[in-house]
């Protein structure tokens, strides 16, 4: 196992699962410019080291309570504008970026900007008593590291609205009930079955893994016509894989598959 100390992240990696853990516990795991410089880095560690399936989390606690904030005033010969400051600390992009699937363990509450990262995920995981939402409209802002883009996909535009419109905060189980995760496990158990998804996950062919997550995503901006277009055009190239040869013959032999990522 490889354990990489950041200054504001640990990074683990087992042969098939990367386990990215937001580690500044003691302000509430925020997000600030170094963590999502961090976590960009990280992304791009993670497609080198060929990890199957991610898992994010967060130290202590919460999830992460947020981000740091917006300067209320600066001195122009010293400090960024307050676009650029938003750049600096966009996190998600990079996580939602990656090709193989990401499992988002909420073990705390994931408010604003930490939402934000566990909807960059593809799958969220939330240990009960657990709370997320959006509080940025009661400050005077809006979420901006996909936000509003990534909770509609998943909730709908009415549960969406909502929550941004209302700062309402809910808690994990009305947030299975809204699609906003995907299940809810006991605080003692949230290693442990995120654990057991993500191997879950790394144990099918990483290619088509990659595929359909691509399909799912991609097709969800385009029309169905266009979406079954990209299905039928990826399941052709997975026909020339080796992972699709390997599948076909332990299927006939009765055996366990053993999938190489070719």
């Amino acid at each position: 196992m490889i354990d990489q100390v950041y200054n504001t992240i640990r990074y683990q990696l087992t042969p098939s699962v990367a386990t990215v853990t937001l580690h500044r516990p003691r302000a509430g795991n925020r997000v600030n410019a170094a963590m999502a410089l961090e976590l960009g880095e990280v992304c791009r560690r993670i497609r080198d080291d060929g990890a199957l399936t991610v898992i994010l989390t967060g130290r202590g606690q919460v999830f992460s309570s947020g981000r740091e904030k917006l300067p209320a005033s600066r001195r122009a010969d010293t400090a960024v504008t307050p676009a650029e400051w938003l750049q600096l600390h966009r996190a998600s992009a990079a996580l939602a970026a990656l090709e193989i699937p990401l499992i988002a363990a909420i073990n705390g509450d994931a408010l604003d900007h930490g939402l934000e990262l566990a909807l960059a995920c593809d799958l969220r995981v939330a240990a009960r008593g657990t709370r997320l939402g959006f509080t940025d409209i009661s400050r005077g802002i809006v979420p901006w590291d996909g936000g509003t883009q990534r909770l509609p996909r998943l909730v709908g535009r009415t549960h969406a609205l909502e929550m941004l419109l209302t700062s309402r905060v809910i808690e994990a189980q009305q947030a299975l009930g809204w699609g906003l995760v995907n299940e809810v496990v006991e605080p003692g158990d949230l290693r442990t079955r995120t654990q057991e998804l993500a191997l879950e996950i790394a144990s099918g062919a990483p290619i088509a893994a990659r595929y359909a997550k691509e399909t799912v995503l991609k097709g969800m901006d385009m029309t169905l016509e266009q979406g079954l277009g990209l299905e039928a055009d990826l399941n052709v190239i997975l026909q020339s894989t080796c992972d699709r040869t390997e599948g076909l013959r332990s299927f006939f032999e009765k055996r366990d598959t053993h999938f190489r990522g070719e």
